[in-house]
């Protein structure tokens, strides 16, 4: 977390530490924990008191995403990722809202179906992942066995997408019952939505394929049967138009995002939460387009996300280019961010090996300016 490019702006020079009205929520400021999958569910895909006090030690966030959160188990990509399928996972991640609750925070949950982004490992009864075409991605699939090859995803037939949709609207009303504030339909990162959405992975000739209006024909279907559960204030959705992560891309991605976003209008959702630029990698990306025609075209809370640091964040408050500031990484390290960015830090160093799976070690146990000062 380097500010080195504007050393004269601070915490004073910027509203980000204001409340700011999200639909029915007051947020407490305009800092954003972004989801962040650290892989540490328990059996059944579980969450427990360790993740509760994970999130209970980032409350200060204005709003904290969840975890991507798995809708179904054909939708889980990763091992020991959570999910909102269940009436044990319900009840797991109602601990958590209720522990977060009584700290004063404010959680959505990311809702995540991974598409061709997983393995038969982790599939029910070892089947093929799913995607809109039989397209193997590159990479690897984190299992219980460590990483494997993703293998050829199985093309959904044109009668199975309505269970797509269902799985969402489920899982949406599970997500109502554990306590969460809202939900976040997760359509960025090439898992399942934006697989449909952009033409390197979607080859269809139905009518989820071809053309732009074919192509986000899905994610608007799930966007409505989301709202129907919670409500248009309660519902978020993120894109990440120009990212190639997960082995996605379009040869023209720019009226795809702006004919997605002109449509997800019409639902009033509170906020479109943009990746900009290439998921934990480069801001600008060959070849990408100005994202903030999406900022001018969206009706809702514009969130911005990747690599922000304090200064990035003051200088797209100052000019008005996003209304909430989503940090990840940052976050895992410093669970008492926002303090830190109100006093220009310092920032304890993110330790990579722990990123993923494990215990409590890096994962609770990172330091607040306090207990480093004791």
């Amino acid at each position: 977390m380097t500010d080195s490019q504007h050393p004269q702006l601070t915490a004073l020079d910027t509203d980000l530490f204001s409340p700011y009205r999200l639909g029915p929520l007051e947020l407490r400021n305009r800092i954003v924990m972004a989801p962040l999958t650290r892989s540490r569910a328990g059996a059944g895909d579980v969450p427990g008191s360790m993740n509760a006090e994970y999130y209970v030690q980032r409350a200060s966030a204005g709003l904290i995403i969840s975890e991507a959160t798995n809708i179904s188990q054909q939708g889980k990509g990763y091992a020991f990722t959570p999910g909102i399928y269940t009436e044990a996972q319900i009840a797991g991640w109602k601990g958590v809202t209720d522990a977060l609750h009584a700290k004063g925070g404010k959680i959505f949950c990311q809702l995540w179906h991974v598409g061709r982004i997983s393995h038969t490992s982790l599939q029910p009864d070892g089947a093929l992942p799913v995607a809109p075409s039989a397209i193997q991605p590159a990479g690897k699939a984190f299992t219980e066995h460590g990483f494997e090859p993703h293998p050829t995803p199985r093309a959904l037939e044109t009668a199975e997408i309505p269970g797509i949709v269902e799985q969402y609207r489920h899982a949406a009303e599970c997500a109502k019952r554990a306590g969460f504030d809202g939900v976040e339909i997760h359509a960025a990162n090439g898992y399942l939505l934006d697989q449909f959405m952009r033409d390197k992975t979607n080859h269809r000739t139905d009518q989820y394929g071809g053309s732009i209006e074919n192509r986000v024909r899905l994610t608007l279907e799930v966007t409505q049967a989301v709202v129907d559960v919670w409500g248009a204030d309660r519902v978020g959705i993120r894109l990440s138009p120009v990212s190639p992560a997960n082995d996605c891309g379009d040869s023209h991605p720019e009226p795809v995002f702006t004919y997605a976003v002109e449509q997800l209008n019409r639902f009033g959702l509170v906020y479109l939460h943009i990746v900009e630029g290439a998921t934990g990698g480069p801001r600008e990306v060959e070849n990408g387009f100005d994202l903030q025609k999406l900022r001018q075209r969206f009706t809702g809370t514009f969130m911005a996300n990747n690599g922000y640091d304090l200064a990035l964040a003051i200088e797209a408050r100052k000019e008005n280019r996003a209304d909430l500031i989503a940090f990840g990484k940052p976050f895992i390290a410093n669970p008492d961010l926002v303090e830190r960015l109100q006093r220009g830090g310092p920032f304890n160093d993110l330790d990579r090996a722990t990123l993923y799976g494990g215990d409590a070690h890096g994962y609770l146990d990172y330091p607040t300016l306090d207990e480093s000062a004791a």
